[in-house]
């Protein structure tokens, strides 16, 4: 038996010989380098994760008042502030200027594509994008469409996405309302909402310009038409749940890549 062994053993080195002698050292085993990643900004994620990785699509989904968005001002703050050209595919045009410069984005480093609920543009858009390059940092924000919709999105397009960034410097963030990218994805982040500290209502409504709630959620409701022309203009803010809410504790699971240990990531976020 130890004959047998020692004759494999031979056999195998000769082999890799006559290999290594036509062929070179392509067949030899290289030790695989850390992949590059692109730090969040948040101090809890960086030190988990380090951040985002380059040349691959991350993932982040949860339900809303999740903190998704603020995973995604804290990313784009980041990359600007690093000098990094940056751009956010809206889906929703739900992008809030306001949060955005509270966080330090740096308006100059961002391009903003809005799409006004048109799935297909966004998805061309981001397309375009990942294929010109010269982007640090693309992020698709799916995040305001009807989950169901959003399960239905075709394989084919992640696909394309991940063939796109292979290699380069470039870092691809998509907000969903639940998982959909499947392993396309090379880093996949569950965000729930553990615990929230509520503002004063009235303040909030003070805030808004001394009107009611009520009133400013009747005069955004759209409208159909059939004048040419007849955009109202929009003198108002519209409120949603999510201004009312001025801390909030964030968990965050990391679905993909596996992880054994079951180690629940959480930060604070807070409304400026």
């Amino acid at each position: 038996m130890i004959n047998a062994n020692m004759k494999m053993a031979v056999a195998k080195q000769e082999i890799a010989s006559v290999l290594h002698n036509r062929f070179g050292d392509i067949f030899e085993r290289r030790e695989k380098q850390p992949a590059e990643t692109l730090l969040t900004g948040i101090a809890e994620i960086d030190e988990s994760l380090n951040g985002f990785p380059r040349g691959a699509i991350t993932e982040i989904h949860g339900a809303t008042s999740s903190g998704c968005t603020s995973v995604l001002l804290s990313a784009l703050a980041s990359a600007t502030t690093q000098e990094e050209t940056c751009a956010l595919v809206d889906c929703s045009d739900t992008f809030d200027v306001s949060s955005a410069a509270k966080s330090s984005v740096d308006f100059d480093r961002l391009l903003w594509v809005r799409c006004s609920d048109n799935l297909e543009r966004s998805f061309k858009a981001v397309d375009l994008l990942l294929h010109g390059g010269g982007f640090g940092l693309v992020a698709l924000n799916l995040g305001a469409m009807p989950a169901k919709l959003v399960r239905r999105i075709i394989s084919s397009w992640w696909f394309r996405f991940r063939r796109a960034i292979e290699n380069t410097p470039t870092v691809l963030i998509v907000i969903t309302p639940v998982a959909c990218i499947r392993s396309c994805a090379a880093l996949v982040l569950e965000l729930k909402n553990e615990a929230a500290i509520w503002s004063n209502t009235l303040s909030s409504v003070s805030a808004n310009g001394n009107v009611s709630f009520m009133e400013n959620r009747e005069r955004s409701t759209p409208r159909l038409s059939l004048v040419a022309n007849s955009t109202p203009i929009n003198t108002y803010s519209p409120l949603s749940h999510s201004h009312f809410i001025r801390e909030m504790r964030v968990g965050i699971n990391r679905e993909r890549p596996a992880q054994w240990s079951g180690v629940v990531i959480r930060f604070n976020t807070r409304r400026h």
